[in-house]
């Protein structure tokens, strides 16, 4: 049976420091807080008939096993891996084993805009898309972005 938004979480993973969103670097990231972020993701995966599995850690390797964690029991993955979007071919790694995932890597600054090496992203070249510069709300795109390719993959099956 296909994962769908009804029968399966979206796994929404956060990587280094966004412990502190709200507290470090608020001229860059803003005053939300974490907690306020996973709110806004559990509102817009209601609307859509589903629901959200929302994590953060500071710990590579944990965050890999929550990816192939997800290759098995969620629907989507949204995730915004911090530095680790500059530096972890071992993400990269499990993100590609998650093959009939949609993956959205989500930044709440403009990376672009900012030092060079935040200019490349390993997870970039895997994910489905990729919301940078719009603060908190670019997770509530990704999580409306993976509604869309689920629903996609959901009417794909029934033709």
């Amino acid at each position: 049976m296909p994962r769908t938004l009804a029968n399966a979480p979206i796994m929404i993973l956060n990587g280094p420091n966004l412990n502190l969103l709200g507290q470090r670097q608020p001229e860059i990231y803003g005053s939300e807080t974490l907690a306020d972020v996973e709110a806004l993701c559990a509102k817009a995966a209601a609307a859509h008939g589903g629901t959200i599995d929302f994590r953060q850690s500071n710990h590579e390797g944990e965050l890999v096993d929550w990816i192939h964690e997800a290759r098995l029991n969620h629907c989507g993955i949204v995730m915004n891996p911090g530095a680790y979007s500059h530096t972890s071919v071992a993400i990269l790694d499990a993100l590609n084993t998650c093959d009939d995932l949609p993956v959205l890597e989500v930044h709440i600054s403009n990376i672009h805009k900012r030092e060079s090496f935040r200019h490349h992203s390993y997870v970039s070249l895997r994910a489905d898309g990729v919301i940078a510069g719009c603060g908190v709300q670019g997770y509530v795109f990704g999580v409306e972005r993976v509604a869309a390719l689920v629903g996609s993959a959901q009417a794909d099956t029934q033709s």
